[in-house]
């Protein structure tokens, strides 16, 4: 294994989870050393019940401990621990953050502490105390980087960026053009702040527009393995407080991303467009520019959207339209589908 748990006791994991003990049976003060799935978990480990699918497991696990609601208790054999919790599964994640600390986010390649010798720094860089920067980092001229954050080898900052407080910057990562708020979390290879793609069209050629805004990714931000946040072209594009987007996403010119909104693998979000807080896009769904996605709408996989989504909205499909509509055309479409190979057979 990759990761080395901590051990920590049954009682403390509990403490921390805010869950309760349903069923004392005097291993409260064990120590658990692992987490693993309930069909697989064996002694020492924590596990969770969430899903009905997986209730058959709960009498032949060998975890010891598992998270469940209060109406699994009973099914618990007596000698595992029940931590009850109204959201077991959010339990679980908590107790992982406790017992694999370092799998929170990209740790030093080299384990080195400190600016490495090796690390290649511009002039007038201003790093507070407990600043990590790896062996064959970039860091340009006048950046400021914030105490505890963490530059992994061979990821290059631009001249001028700012980044706050114990932040991370991944192995091959660039950002450039950009200011970085607290708690950021950046992937490997993810590139922020290159050119947005900005040209005057025309029929003599494409006349390429000098894009001349920043990125601005505010705290608590965590942004996926090789994706891509380009720099505004006359404006910023911003990425709002505790935004989590996944891997290979696209972040298009002038794109304002609200608060807590979640983008999902393959996205794209075109430029200009806007997007309010706490919205969802799921895998390979677009988004066209100058569009406005309200707070709290949701956006279907592989989804198109051409036009405004009203707040809390669901939309689904190509063109996206409201998510109820396009599941009952869709079982229509299978209805007549079905119908017609029937009739082909007959025929």
């Amino acid at each position: 294994m990759f990761f080395k748990p901590v051990s920590i006791s049954i009682n403390d994991i509990a403490s921390a989870c805010g869950a309760s003990i349903g069923n004392g049976n005097g291993k409260e003060e064990q120590l658990i050393n692992g987490a693993s799935p309930i069909e697989t978990a064996t002694t020492g480990h924590i596990s969770f019940i969430d899903n009905a699918k997986y209730l058959k497991y709960l009498e032949s696990t060998k975890a010891s401990a598992v998270f469940c609601s209060e109406k699994h208790v009973d099914q618990l054999p007596a000698d595992i621990v029940a931590l009850v919790h109204p959201t077991p599964y959010k339990a679980y994640g908590k107790a992982i953050t406790l017992l694999y600390p370092t799998a929170m986010r990209p740790q030093p390649i080299l384990g080195e502490v400190g600016v490495s010798d090796k690390a290649i720094i511009g002039s007038e860089v201003s790093m507070e105390d407990g600043v990590t920067i790896e062996a064959g980092a970039v860091v340009g001229a006048r950046a400021s980087i914030g105490s505890g954050s963490v530059i992994l080898s061979s990821a290059v900052i631009g001249s001028d960026v700012q980044i706050g407080r114990n932040t991370t910057v991944g192995a091959n990562a660039t950002v450039v053009n950009a200011f970085i708020g607290d708690d950021v979390i950046i992937h490997n290879s993810v590139q922020i702040g290159q050119d947005g793609f900005g040209f005057a069209m025309g029929a003599g050629g494409h006349h390429k527009v000098p894009q001349i805004g920043r990125v601005i990714i505010q705290d608590k931000v965590e942004i996926g393995a090789n994706s891509t946040v380009d720099r505004g072209a006359n404006r910023d594009t911003v990425i709002g407080e505790g935004s989590k987007i996944d891997n290979l996403v696209q972040i298009g010119h002038n794109a304002t991303i609200g608060r807590h909104c979640v983008i999902v693998g393959l996205a794209g979000i075109s430029g200009s467009a806007t997007l309010g807080d706490y919205v969802v896009v799921a895998g390979q769904a677009g988004i066209v520019g100058h569009t406005t996605i309200g707070d709290g709408a949701q956006v279907g996989g592989g989804s198109g959207v051409h036009g405004d989504v009203a707040p809390g909205e669901k939309v689904m499909g190509y063109p996206a339209i409201a998510a109820s509509k396009w599941m009952r055309e869709a079982a229509k479409i299978m209805i007549a589908d079905k119908r017609d190979r029937k009739n082909k057979k007959k025929g």
